[in-house]
């Protein structure tokens, strides 16, 4: 039967007792990770957030009553002991912090009792994800998971206090906004007293934050949840953190320069790790052209190489059929790979199809410098050796083409170095290569739309020598934004913004914005704007991203108390859920699931 405290007070958390106790009598609490009766003693490891400490039961220390009591003691129960710290009797557990001591009880009480757990709360890679989630609350017990959040815990009090110490107001923005369709699906809430109108939950402070430069907080912080109704993958949740800022007073350098700083700081401080600064910086066509991402890991070679022009006049129609529609033919150097067994380089045929591509065109050098190719009946020998050399290729070297549009090549060989990287093991988690990406393109083509979209927000500076590009050529225009890349992470971006208004018509009217609806969707600030605005920038982090690169996770989950899983929803809560039929008439709301009319 479960006890009370009875006034009962912890002296020490488990890993909190050292040898420097030895003779003290200390009282700790926590849950069973394992019992072992020898019959004339019972030894329990104790567990708590900050580690294990081991407990012994003699019958002499503890009575008989007592020792009775420790007899019925199994994994998970909650424990609170009173008792001796001794130096450990038997072999050191190097493996422990507390490995050299422990605690000989003098008095038991068994706070909760614990049925036999769905899985063993230890650090087992091999629970399935279902289960753990389904039972978060115990998951969240393993060692890992503590660590895991314990560091995030770090890092947002060590953002404060740098930010605090630059300057920065922290000042929260309202969860309650309004609907403002551009860009992601928004999370709608129905209001209750305004009958048929909706409020959306916010994809970011974006507005709000550049209504506080308006109003004079040149430095603005805010750790927030933030919400997008889109499908989920390894680093997406549909409910995330952002580490957000917004300056006055600043260009590209002064943003970059203050993160710079803030990351080096939290890399030493948290992880003892000395990042080299200033990171390098790459313009966005200069990283797709090389990596085929805007994202690019750097941690590896395989860059990506133009061979357009060596193939232009050649027999092969895949290649020139490429050319002819706009695209390009473009490919990559997987070094020492030429012996691939065909079946391995047809997974990466499909590989690449599951991101656009038709095929995958390849040739392996063999190791006495001949070539095996998919194409080499349709070239000429000059133009199959001009690749090669294109291409550094020696023997043993595998090459991979790609010909179509440059969008879909770039998708497809930015995926397929990756994922050859991936294979080979060539990423390695205690390299650190921080990248800004500048320079991005101001405005997408979208077809759907058939017009103009903007790349990240309407409120997106042009660089100063683009600006005329808006009415004469507006897809060549460039953006004055920035994101800051870890091994292929984008980790967060930003951009300096619109604060003229007569640049801030011209976005409009690019993209297709009327004035009657931008004024609709953004009127109170394109109202504030009237009234004196400074030039103001601003970056947003994903701290989740962030934090699960600290740790070396490869899932944003493993740094979320309570994530969701791909389709949304939550296995521990069950949410999302039906409501009763009574919220939703109070709501003027009806459902339409499952409704054949």
């Amino acid at each position: 039967m479960a006890e009370s405290m009875k006034g009962l007070k912890r002296s020490n958390r488990c890993t909190e007792v050292s040898n420097q106790n030895i003779g003290e009598t200390v009282t700790v609490m926590g849950w069973v990770q394992k019992r072992r009766n020898l019959g004339s003693l019972i030894f329990v490891d104790l567990r708590d957030r900050s580690g294990i400490l081991q407990i012994v039961f003699d019958e002499k220390d503890v009575g008989a009553d007592g020792f009775k009591k420790a007899e019925t003691i199994r994994n998970e129960f909650v424990l609170a002991v009173v008792g001796r710290v001794e130096k450990r009797e038997g072999a050191v557990n190097e493996n422990l912090k507390t490995g050299d001591i422990e605690i000989r009880a003098n008095s038991l009480r068994i706070l909760s009792e614990s049925q036999t757990p769905p899985f063993p709360v230890e650090d087992s890679e091999t629970i399935r994800d279902e289960v753990r989630l389904k039972y978060r609350y115990l998951d969240l017990r393993r060692p890992r998971l503590q660590r895991n959040l314990k560091l995030r815990s770090d890092v947002t009090t060590l953002v404060r206090s740098f930010m605090a110490d630059e300057g920065f107001i922290e000042i929260e923005t309202p969860m309650l906004t309004k609907s403002t369709p551009e860009g992601a699906r928004d999370y709608l809430v129905p209001s209750r007293v305004h009958p048929g109108n909706f409020y959306a939950l916010p994809q970011s402070p974006q507005i709000f934050k550049q209504l506080l430069m308006c109003s004079g907080f040149d430095r603005y912080l805010q750790i927030t949840k933030c919400f997008r109704d889109e499908d989920l993958r390894a680093d997406r949740q549909p409910e995330f953190t952002q580490i957000d800022m917004e300056l006055s007073f600043v260009d590209v350098d002064d943003v970059i320069d203050v993160n710079e700083r803030l990351l080096k700081h939290l890399w030493k401080k948290v992880l003892g790790v000395d990042i080299p600064t200033p990171f390098k910086r790459m313009t966005w066509q200069e990283a797709m052209d090389r990596y085929g991402s805007d994202k690019p890991d750097t941690r590896f070679g395989m860059e990506l190489k133009d061979v357009s022009d060596i193939v232009a006049g050649c027999g092969f129609g895949v290649f020139t059929g490429a050319l002819e529609n706009g695209g390009s033919v473009r490919a990559i150097n997987a070094n020492g790979q030429g012996a691939m067994p065909r079946k391995k380089i047809d997974a990466l045929v499909d590989f690449a199809k599951g991101y656009g591509a038709k095929g995958l065109a390849y040739v392996a050098i063999n190791e006495d410098g001949t070539l095996k190719s998919s194409f080499a009946k349709f070239m000429t020998e000059d133009e199959m050796n001009r690749l090669v050399e294109r291409l550094e290729g020696k023997p043993g070297d595998l090459l991979l083409f790609a010909a179509d549009k440059n969008k879909i090549v770039y998708e497809v060989l930015g995926a397929l170095r990756l994922e050859i990287a991936k294979n080979l093991g060539l990423l390695d988690k205690d390299t650190y290569n921080f990248l800004w990406i500048t320079e991005f393109p101001l405005l997408e083509y979208s077809e759907e739309e058939n017009r103009y979209v903007a790349m990240h927000h309407p409120f997106t500076m042009p660089m100063e020598e683009d600006i005329e590009l808006l009415e004469t050529d507006p897809g060549k225009a460039r953006a004055k934004a920035y994101d800051i890349v870890l091994n292929g992470t984008e980790l967060g971006g930003g951009s300096v913004r619109i604060h003229q208004a007569d640049i801030q018509e011209k976005m409009f009217d690019v993209i297709g914005l009327e004035k009657e609806v931008a004024e609709e969707r953004f009127g109170f600030l394109l109202t504030a704007f009237k009234y004196g605005v400074p030039p103001h920038a601003g970056l947003a982090y994903g701290l989740d991203r962030l934090v699960m690169h600290m740790v070396k996770e490869d899932n944003i989950r493993d740094v979320i108390a309570f994530p969701k899983v791909k389709d949304a929803s939550c296995l521990m809560s069950e949410a999302p859920n039906v409501v009763d039929e009574k919220q939703l008439e109070e709501l003027y709301i009806k459902s339409l699931a499952g409704d054949e009319s």
